[in-house]
């Protein structure tokens, strides 16, 4: 039967702690006398048993801190009761030591192996008895200790992950749409997948890898995508985007961490798509019929966070897309994913995975079958990351129809007589917000004043719900100053697909050359009891058009005078007005409160 003992010796774990228990274990009570007057004068509670059954029974009812283990002993031996409870231990460290009069090799061996810690020899001598106990105690404080910081760490790991998924994850759009494969090597990525829309409507999606894997690596995904956020929120264009993230990382990340990036800006019009790789794989377009590999988009800058001063915008390629194609992304932990044999995945059974899919099967779906059944249980090395975008409609923004602005259901005489009739400024406060911005033609090559301006009529006005409405406005009045007025391009140029690409090329080629002229944009509020109005005045150095045209009865040739931005201007505001040469427009926004 178990005995328990107590005595009045010292505390030997804490003054706050009651004294640590020892189990020991032995059919013969002389030997299990002589560890009981040991282990209390040396600060122990004993309980003891005489066969291993009881030993279990005795770890059941009252889980000591240390167990001293005879290994034959009658209705069960040391070596299935040990098995018994190391079981039921699970991750919880109790030090056993096994006692023992056997001096065969094997024997003392499967001491260790059904999950003894130690053994002393009959007849056991106090001195190493004492040495082995001491031992004991400080490798079971150190893993005691272990557990705390154990403990801590996933705390800390869960409560950044709560902080992670809130600050990167959660405010991803489409992802019902685009099909992901997200697979962490650890609890936390170095990869991380961002996506969101523009002012413009473009859609834009960033697949980037940071230098490694786990918390460490995942720590620059807040910085990087608070800026991809915060840019494309306020409009600015993909290599700025690119620039900002870089600026930020560059500041932030030690020496040798860098983070690889594939971005994509599918284009509202779903005509092309605007792509950069820096330092990852392929991006591959595939073609929306067949599923095979339209074109390659490779890496050809740096990984962000390497250089602080790159110019990112001649590093983008822009790639016409047919309707339906499919992008796909992917990280390099997919072609160096390996299996058991230590056998890399590599990017030829990457693409035969995509070019030879079965049928009703995307890209995605069979590389990640493939993946499987390559690697099987073999250990996953690296964060592996893939996402396939369809070139559809549905990846596109669904803007709500509190953002339409009331008056776009005028008719189509009301607008063409609002181009010429004079502003009402009647209904206009009197204590205007009014600024004002020159560009002149040396730092339009390289400016883009719209993000900043919305920036600064949102903090001014608080025009948040306006965002979109606003920077299509002003983007459509600032390209046709810069494109028709100062570069002197004809819209009808773009008609088709390949003077689409001819006019940019032209677009880019003039814009280069620029010297001279200037834009100057104008912005006046005025605030109502039932809302307010904005004045926006646009004026270029440019000669103007032939304004005796919009005096026409006929419809006029819109595409010709400014693409299509006079019948937007026209849908978007409450009036739209140009002055003689043609060089000079002015327009009313006009919004109610809520």
């Amino acid at each position: 039967m178990t005995r328990t003992s107590n005595s009045d010796a010292a505390r030997r774990f804490g003054k706050n702690q009651t004294k640590p228990i020892a189990l020991v274990v032995d059919d013969e009570i002389t030997n299990r006398e002589f560890l009981r007057v040991f282990l209390e004068d040396d600060g122990y509670s004993v309980i003891e048993a005489e066969n291993g059954l009881e030993a279990i029974n005795a770890f059941q009812a009252n889980p000591p801190d240390i167990i001293f283990m005879d290994v034959i002993m009658p209705v069960m031996d040391g070596y299935e009761a040990v098995t018994q409870i190391q079981k039921q231990a699970e991750a919880q460290f109790i030090p056993i030591l096994f006692l023992t009069a056997l001096t065969d090799e094997n024997a003392l061996a499967k001491c260790i192996e059904v999950g003894g810690h130690d053994f002393l020899s009959k007849p056991v001598s106090t001195t190493v008895l004492k040495a082995k106990v001491r031992s004991m105690e400080r490798i079971r404080k150190l893993h005691l200790e272990m557990m705390r910081l154990y403990g801590q760490m996933k705390m800390d790991q869960e409560m950044a992950e709560t902080v992670f998924n809130g600050a990167v994850v959660a405010d991803n759009i489409k992802l019902d749409c685009i099909q992901t494969i997200l697979r962490p090597a650890e609890q936390f990525s170095g990869d991380v997948l961002l996506t969101a829309h523009a002012p413009s409507s473009d859609t834009h999606i960033l697949l980037g890898d940071f230098t490694g894997h786990g918390l460490a690596a995942a720590l620059g995904a807040l910085p990087a995508s608070e800026v991809f956020r915060a840019m494309t929120a306020k409009g600015f264009t993909p290599h700025q985007i690119i620039a900002g993230i870089n600026k930020k990382l560059y500041t932030l990340l030690p020496t040798g961490m860098f983070f690889a990036v594939q971005f994509i800006s599918i284009s509202k019009n779903l005509e092309y798509v605007k792509v950069i790789n820096c330092g990852m794989p392929d991006v591959l377009l595939l073609d929306g019929t067949t599923g095979q590999i339209k074109q390659r988009i490779s890496s050809n800058s740096l990984p962000l966070g390497i250089a602080p001063d790159i110019e990112y915008q001649d590093l983008f390629d822009r790639i016409d897309i047919t309707l339906g194609d499919r992008i796909l992304l992917v990280s390099d932990g997919v072609t160096e994913a390996r299996n058991s044999e230590n056998t890399y995945f590599g990017r030829e059974r990457f693409e035969s995975a995509i070019q030879h899919h079965e049928a009703g099967d995307t890209a995605l779906a069979s590389v990640a079958k493939a993946l499987a059944l390559f690697c099987q249980d073999a250990p996953q090395d690296d964060d592996i990351s893939m996402a396939e975008i369809p070139c559809i409609p549905d990846v596109l923004p669904n803007w709500s129809d509190k953002e339409t602005p009331a008056d776009t259901t005028k008719s189509d005489a009301s607008r063409q007589n609002s181009q010429q009739s004079e502003p009402d400024n009647s209904e206009l406060s009197a204590d205007p917000l009014e600024f004002s911005i020159t560009l002149p033609g040396r730092r339009l090559c390289n400016s883009d004043p719209i993000p900043l301006l919305i920036n600064h009529i949102q903090e001014m006005e608080g025009l948040q719900k306006h965002r979109r409405l606003l920077f299509t406005l002003l983007t459509e009045l600032y390209i046709n100053a810069l494109d028709h007025g100062l570069l002197k391009l004809d819209s009808s140029m773009k008609n088709t697909h390949e003077g689409f690409s001819e006019y940019f090329s032209e677009r880019e080629k003039r814009l280069g050359m620029l010297n001279e002229g200037f834009i100057r944009i104008r912005i006046e509020t005025r605030n109502s009891s039932s809302g307010g109005k904005m004045l926006i005045r646009v004026e270029d150095s440019g000669i103007g058009f032939d304004m005796s045209r919009l005096d026409s009865n006929e419809t006029p040739n819109i595409e010709k005078l400014s693409g299509r931005g006079i019948p937007l201007l026209n849908s978007l505001c409450e009036s739209v007005h140009y002055e003689e040469p043609g060089n000079k427009v002015e327009v009313i926004y006009s919004w109610t409160k809520d």
